[in-house]
């Protein structure tokens, strides 16, 4: 009994997130900062709102964070976001907006992986994930504010600051799942996390041939 209300859950979760992934799915993807006309920490929240591969890497770490425990959630949280800041001010040196989408969507692709196999990695890769991944999509988001004439610092802390509520919010939940059914359903979204970055993975592969 207990099995068969576990798989019709199971079954009820993929359809919403794939209902998700539908509705959130953007026909167009830029790194470009969104322009709220709120001011640049504003701007910041919102570009991470609207950028599918930063959002996505952050719900995918907080996810693993989250499924490996209290301490990897806590050390998640309060380096995420120095890393993604620092990653972002060393971007905003350069000249010109840098774009590297296959290893910003491997970022999500990989961890969402692991979030949907629940093995618990060690907390030494779940850090190296975190340092690494974190630093690289910041450094995206510092290129992409380049050009920007002021607020560009702002706009990294407000990127920053959302990443931080983020991941509090997410990994603090996951954390407090003592069911088994509702850790099967962190796992469904690690699994459509991989799915959606097989997806793009494919798309970018198909535009640069």
């Amino acid at each position: 009994m207990n099995r068969v209300l576990i798989t019709k859950r199971k079954q009820k979760i993929q359809g919403i997130a794939a209902a998700l992934a539908v509705l959130f799915w953007p026909s167009i993807s830029q790194a470009h900062l969104v322009n709220t006309g709120l001011g640049p920490i504003y701007d910041g929240i919102s570009h991470l709102a609207m950028s599918p591969d930063d959002l996505l890497t952050t719900l995918a770490l907080a996810l693993l964070a989250g499924l490996s425990g209290a301490r990897a959630g806590q050390k998640v949280l309060f380096f995420l976001p120095p890393i993604w800041l620092l990653g972002g001010l060393f971007g905003l040196r350069m000249e010109q907006e840098v774009s590297v989408p296959l290893f910003s969507i491997l970022s999500f692709l990989v961890t969402g992986a692991l979030v949907a196999l629940d093995r618990r990695p060690p907390l030494l890769l779940i850090l190296i994930l975190t340092f690494g991944f974190g630093f690289l999509h910041g450094y995206l988001n510092g290129t992409a504010m380049a050009a920007r004439a002021d607020g560009g610092f702002l706009a990294l802390f407000g990127i920053s600051v959302a990443i931080f509520v983020l991941v509090a919010l997410i990994a603090a939940l996951v954390v407090s799942l003592r069911k088994q059914w509702a850790r099967i359903a962190v796992r469904v979204a690690g699994s459509w996390i991989t799915a959606i970055g097989l997806l793009m993975l494919g798309w970018t592969y198909r535009s640069m041939g």
